[in-house]
């Protein structure tokens, strides 16, 4: 008697001749690097319930395929382990979709028209707000002030924030809202009021001063929370992301994020860090669905270097009469550091200058070695400037820096100014904390940056800006292979939130995160990779976007 099979019984028997159940998808078609040493690429990859089965050649593993496996041609796509941003904000960059988008003003020039026409569009009375302007380009040569804007803004408040997101510009009408229009009696602890020779404010306030004008601004809707949220996650994965560590979240917000993801209208992996001073009410802990993880706070040392609100330990070189702002006090947040180690809350710690730098270090020694000196793999989220002896730290207290290559590369137009030569040998030094041992988990601080991971692998690997330019004492030397890059956008921001057993390379058991695109940015030339095109992003291995499918938004 002859035996008769049927194409899904050979299969299935196929299948079982080589152990296991049959894959639900199978991507094949591309050059799929795996992110490991030694083994860095394979023909296609093959995925159960959101898990990798099996790694190979295409031939082997469509071997596996039953009728209703998933065959996913990525028609010459190179396809990576999942690109995750470790430093976002990703109710920021909903928003800055929502808003008036500051990113490309060349000058104040042009900031006064684009905010007058902004304000003859808008309802009568309704606080117009702004961010994105950054004023190191501008012909100027200075911060923009109230009464560059007064006149096209006239009784309406209006509020533009920096592009660091540590300064803002307020006019007369916003000012006198607040009560900020006369001279200040005081300047606020970890915060500036500008102010003109005659001692009157300009219009300028820096990081802790920016709260005065927290009631004049409009607060967004619940729903425009929402919608925040959701364009803030489709322009990720549209880059290519498949996660974010979300900063400085509010923590009456993870309730709504969780809910987000877990009804598929959030497809990120998302890993919040709330703000500090919300520990006692947080919500710690994992969404239904899995994807969202809130088990960080966020803390502030001081400010960003643009607006001069960077602690440093000697003064500006460009303006000596200042060494910077210090946010936190030590008694308060060494406090704050032992309920987090207790509760085994990771910490991530704002710090750009050498001087808040070192205090944080300084604050975690003092933390760990009151526990027993166990790390807890806290991060400083920048680390700009550093100590060149405190670099060898990071390594030895387990601290993770988490560092964003794009700063380095505008900051490059007025670092120098702002530090002096000297102080350039700890600058953006990834090459020197690789090289020291510790984990830089690499990311973008959009909106401060565009958020475009092709971008930051370019800085993290040319150290040039988008011309190819570069100043003469900007260290080359601090650049990283690309094998380095590309572990700093998966690998280790997989362990920068304990996940590096599940995420960050592609290997059997480990989630299947991928991201894809139209060129291979591990060989091309350096100014190449910045003209790469998002392909595909692949987050539980599913598409959640492909370029020219309906799900591109």
């Amino acid at each position: 008697m002859r035996l008769r099979f049927t194409g899904a019984l050979l299969a299935l028997l196929l299948v079982a001749c080589q152990g296991g159940e049959p894959p639900d998808t199978i991507y094949f078609g591309g050059t799929i690097y795996t992110g490991i040493d030694g083994a860095p690429t394979v023909e296609a990859v093959s995925i159960r319930d959101g898990r990798i089965l099996k790694v190979g050649k295409s031939a082997d593993l469509l071997k596996t395929a039953n009728e209703a496996t998933a065959k996913v041609d990525l028609g010459g796509v190179f396809l990576y382990p999942g690109f995750t941003d470790a430093h976002a904000h990703l109710l920021g960059i909903g928003r800055r979709e929502m808003t008036l988008d500051l990113d490309e003003i060349k000058s104040i020039a042009e900031l006064v028209t684009v905010v007058g026409e902004a304000a003859k569009v808008m309802p009568p009375q309704q606080a117009l707000q702004g961010r994105g302007w950054i004023e190191t380009h501008w012909p100027e040569k200075r911060f923009p002030t109230r009464h560059d804007i007064d006149a096209v803004t006239g009784d309406r408040p209006t509020i533009l924030t920096r592009a660091d997101g540590h300064a803002l510009l307020a006019n007369t009408a916003a000012m006198r809202l607040a009560g900020v229009d006369d001279k200040p009696a005081s300047q606020p602890d970890g915060g500036r009021i500008e102010v003109d020779g005659q001692g009157l404010p300009t219009g300028m306030l820096i990081d802790n001063a920016m709260a005065l004008l927290a009631g004049i601004a409009q607060a967004p809707t619940t729903d425009e929370i929402y919608q925040a949220y959701e364009k803030g996650d489709a322009r990720e994965i549209g880059l290519g992301w498949t996660g974010v560590h979300n900063m400085s979240v509010s923590a009456d917000h993870i309730a709504r994020i969780n809910a987000l993801s877990d009804s598929g209208k959030l497809k990120l992996r998302i890993w919040n860090a709330i703000d500090g001073e919300s520990f006692d009410g947080a919500s710690f802990g994992t969404s239904a669905e899995g994807r969202v993880v809130t088990k960080a706070i966020k803390l502030y040392m001081d400010g960003a270097l643009g607006s001069r609100g960077a602690l440093l330990s000697a003064p500006y070189s460009d303006q000596p009469e200042t060494t910077g702002l210090q946010r936190a006090h030590e008694a308060e947040t060494l406090a704050l550091l032992k309920k987090a180690y207790d509760a085994d809350i990771q910490v991530s710690f704002h710090a750009i200058g050498d001087e808040g730098n070192r205090k944080v270090l300084d604050w975690m020694e003092k933390t760990f070695g009151a526990a027993g000196g166990a790390a807890k793999r806290w991060r400083i989220e920048h680390a700009q400037i550093l100590h060149v002896e405190d670099i060898l730290r990071f390594k030895q207290l387990g601290v993770i820096a988490s560092m964003q290559p794009s700063h380095a590369i505008g900051d490059l137009y007025f670092a120098p100014a702002r530090l002096g030569p000297e102080r350039l040998a700890g600058a953006y030094a990834w090459r020197s904390l690789i090289d020291a041992g510790a984990i830089v988990a690499g990311g973008s601080d959009a909106p401060v940056e565009q958020g475009d991971p092709r971008i930051e692998f370019y800085a993290a690997v040319a150290r040039q800006d988008l011309k190819g330019n570069s100043g003469p004492d900007w260290h080359p030397e601090q650049k990283v292979t690309r094998a380095e890059a590309l572990k700093m956008f998966t690998l280790w921001p997989a362990f920068a939130s304990f996940r590096e057993k599940d995420l960050g390379t592609v290997e059997p058991g480990k989630i299947a995160d991928f991201t894809g695109f139209s060129r291979d940015i591990m060989t091309v030339p350096e100014a190449d990779i910045l003209t790469v095109e998002p392909a595909i992003t692949v987050i539980n291995g599913a598409v959640a976007w492909r370029r020219g499918d309906q799900t591109e938004k």
